[in-house]
């Protein structure tokens, strides 16, 4: 796995200060990408012990909430089997600490392909948080929080797999309360 860099103190990629890996890597292609840079898997870093302990050496921080992946897509298929290695240990280190997750796919494709990839299943059991969807430029808005297009969930994944059904965490209709998108 490659990454672009590893953000500190980030206040706008999740609930809290938190520590933020951009990962390489993404067959999305949103138009208007904010990150297009980071479609390559081959462009980047490789992320190694020097990575990780960067990442730690922040969550071991009070003010820190916790992590989160972004990118290109941390879900990126090539990407799975190493980050699900790094999240457990993340995990097991700090327990207390959240993990968001965005993708460009939506909680629907991720649950249909879990059924052939444990990489993936074992993920999707370590994150809180997962923002799905591909980000689409006609439906933008600047008023959503932590998302940049209207068709994108943020999803409180614990829930979801627990209820078997998609649980919003933050319900960005009642962010755009009376705006209609």
């Amino acid at each position: 796995m490659r990454y672009h860099n590893i953000t500190k103190a980030d206040m706008l990629n999740g609930e809290g200060l938190r520590v933020v890996l951009w990962t390489s890597g993404c067959s999305h292609h949103c138009h208007a990408c904010q990150n297009a840079i980071t479609w390559n898997e081959e462009d980047g870093l490789v992320f190694d012990e020097k990575a990780k302990e960067e990442i730690y050496t922040e969550l071991e921080k009070d003010w820190c909430s916790g992590l989160t992946l972004s990118g290109g897509d941390p879900l990126f298929c090539a990407n799975r089997g190493e980050l699900l290695e790094f999240l457990k240990e993340v995990r097991k280190r700090f327990p207390e600490k959240t993990i968001w997750c965005y993708t460009g796919y939506t909680w629907e494709e991720l649950l249909e392909q879990r059924k052939n990839d444990k990489d993936l299943l074992g993920i999707l059991e370590l994150l809180d948080v997962l923002l799905d969807g591909k980000f689409v430029l006609h439906l933008a808005n600047e008023k959503l929080h932590y998302v940049g297009s209207s068709n994108q969930y943020i999803i409180d994944v614990k829930k979801s797999l627990k209820e078997n059904q998609k649980i919003l965490y933050i319900d960005n209709n009642k962010i755009l309360e009376g705006e209609k998108i």
